[in-house]
């Protein structure tokens, strides 16, 4: 992909580099700030403007820590007061590191006629099925939970919720949703996914 930040910015603004906070966001919010303690250590996946994990850290005083692929969201977020690094997933990260993950995943289904070759397709984009970024981060996140730890995963109807709860059974998590808010074109629910 050719992403160059400088063409981007000629374009639309640097803005549309990264994704900004929707009803998606502000669902996984509401419901870390209700779960996460504060003594918890919480990784914020694919963090984008910083909105959850800034939230999260506003309402909860737990430490959380915000990684993204995309260099213009960890500069956001950290504009924002995040600490962010630029990171794919998780693999960056040590055996048992977090005992919260969040994430809202690029979950869409591929649109060869509408994909873009630019960050904001990275960010909205889960390949073909719309499953593929949700199943790369469940054959890893389980490695970076300490024992207790648990994932809070947002997921749409439109990529499949029993098949992302079936996937993650496959990788040894039980799963319970703790919160679903319908749209018209989709449903949102939050999964809460345990070893």
């Amino acid at each position: 992909m050719s992403m160059s930040g400088d063409d981007l910015a000629g374009r639309r603004g640097v803005e549309t580099d990264v994704y900004d906070p929707a009803e998606d966001s502000r669902l996984l919010a509401d419901v870390a700030c209700e779960a996460v303690s504060e003594s918890d250590l919480v990784a914020d996946v694919g963090t984008g403007s910083g909105y959850v994990a800034a939230t999260v850290t506003a309402e909860t005083s737990a430490r959380v820590l915000g990684t993204d692929l995309n260099p213009h969201a960890c500069r956001r977020a950290r504009d924002a007061g995040v600490e962010a690094v630029r990171a794919n997933l998780v693999a960056p990260f040590r055996a048992d590191a977090f005992d919260v993950v969040l994430f809202n995943p690029p979950y869409l289904p591929a649109d060869a006629a509408a994909a873009r070759d630019d960050w904001m397709e990275v960010a909205l984009t889960g390949g073909e099925t719309g499953r593929e970024v949700v199943e790369a981060f469940l054959d890893d996140v389980g490695r970076v939970l300490s024992p207790d730890g648990y994932v809070l995963l947002l997921v749409s109807t439109l990529t499949g919720v029993d098949e992302v709860v079936d996937y993650a059974g496959e990788r040894g998590f039980s799963t319970v949703a703790l919160a679903d808010e319908s749209f018209p074109f989709e449903t949102l629910s939050v999964l809460k996914l345990v070893r």
